[in-house]
């Protein structure tokens, strides 16, 4: 008889609620994908390298090109040093990157620190691994890390601390202040970071981003990941990429070689070549704070309430004036009464906190958010 490595784990919610708002013809504003075309210039790349002849196996750690331009937009922005040739890993999206770096480092009976609401892949990948997750909450509902707590739950067992900024899904941002607490909880321990930076251009209101990368005593125990599908609106070519020491390179990579060894090809060589227009992603945070703006002025009528969202393109809406249903509840009526579909937050605790908000996605064409957002405001 199967006995499951992960009996409490279904289908996840993003796929569950996507399919009920094909099965109602919903307005999709749950899934995280933008619904508006790449930029030309990239399609042509792609279609330039495919017919130029790269279509064969890249090095197991991404072409070397790709890797080069990292690095340098990495210098740029952060002032952070990574060999292209030994710190840095071209992966299959930023999920099987997440998946190998926990699979790198975490062994049975270690601790790992989460941070909820967290993205739903990363408690699977500790269990997988024989880890044990370790819980703490942010504070709702200006969603901050009491960082007091989070030292409390640092024990001899601690192996890695996951965070995750622009966070998904509640769109804080990490401060100076959060940094300098992480860097005083770690100091004198061997605790290991895994930093999820996918969100990295999409920050708002003049806020900068603290990359782990910026932190040269962070840097030198931390996997930093991020994702090209982020910022190109190619979240279905699923690449990403991981900056790590050496030490932590090598590790990660004997697990990436035997999870897809390599990724795309010619998409890896259209990326480098686009990376040189450095505008498209440093004017990525304008391009979203555009969206987020007019969705909440859309919506200004509604009885939905904003939960600040400070980056990701995601906005957090408390649904409390209008019912006492749970998140799950109410998301599924929204979908099959009004036409829009959300994420309920509850997915995203291990016990399935409810908090009476719904996430719903503005990385939308405007003629999409206005048609949502009257919908929204009908309720």
């Amino acid at each position: 008889m199967l006995r499951s490595k992960l009996p409490d784990v279904g289908v996840t919610i993003f796929t569950v609620m996507s399919k009920l708002s094909n099965d109602h013809n919903a307005i999709n504003l749950s899934q995280g994908f933008p619904d508006f075309d790449v930029h030309p210039d990239l399609l042509d790349l792609v279609n330039k390298y495919m017919r130029s002849g790269h279509n064969q196996y890249a090095p197991m750690q991404g072409v070397s090109i790709l890797r080069e331009m990292i690095a340098e937009k990495v210098m740029k922005l952060y002032s952070a040093g990574y060999d292209p040739g030994s710190e840095i890993t071209v992966t299959s999206g930023a999920t099987e990157a997440l998946f190998a770096a926990i699979t790198a480092v975490v062994h049975q009976g270690d601790e790992v620190i989460v941070l909820e609401p967290a993205f739903d892949s990363y408690v699977p990948a500790i269990k997988l691994n024989g880890g044990i997750p370790v819980y703490v909450k942010f504070k709702f509902p200006e969603y901050r890390i009491d960082w007091d707590e989070v030292k409390q739950a640092v024990t001899s067992k601690t192996r890695l601390i996951i965070l995750n900024s622009p966070h998904n899904p509640t769109g804080a941002v990490w401060s100076h202040e959060d940094i300098a607490a992480l860097k005083h909880i770690v100091m004198d321990t061997e605790v290991l970071i895994l930093s999820d930076e996918v969100y990295e251009h999409i920050i708002f209101d003049g806020l900068g981003h603290e990359s782990i990368s910026r932190h040269p005593e962070l840097v030198s125990r931390s996997f930093v990941i991020s994702s090209f599908g982020k910022t190109y609106h190619t979240t279905g070519w699923k690449i990403g990429y991981c900056l790590a020491p050496a030490v932590l390179s090598k590790e990660f990579q004997k697990v990436h070689q035997f999870l897809t060894f390599a990724s795309n090809t010619p998409i890896q060589l259209a990326y480098a070549e686009f990376m040189r227009n450095r505008d498209v992603y440093l004017n990525l945070s304008n391009f979203y704070q555009r969206k987020r703006d007019r969705f909440l002025t859309l919506i200004e009528k509604s009885r939905f309430k904003p939960i600040p969202c400070y980056g990701t393109y995601f906005q957090m809406l408390d649904y409390s004036e209008i019912s006492d249903e749970s998140d799950v509840e109410f998301s599924k009526r929204l979908i099959i009464e009004h036409g829009v579909a959300s994420i309920p937050p509850s997915a995203f605790y291990h016990q399935k906190d409810d908090h009476n908000v719904l996430r719903f996605c503005f990385a939308k064409k405007d003629e999409t958010l206005n048609k949502a957002a009257e919908k929204l405001c009908q309720i």
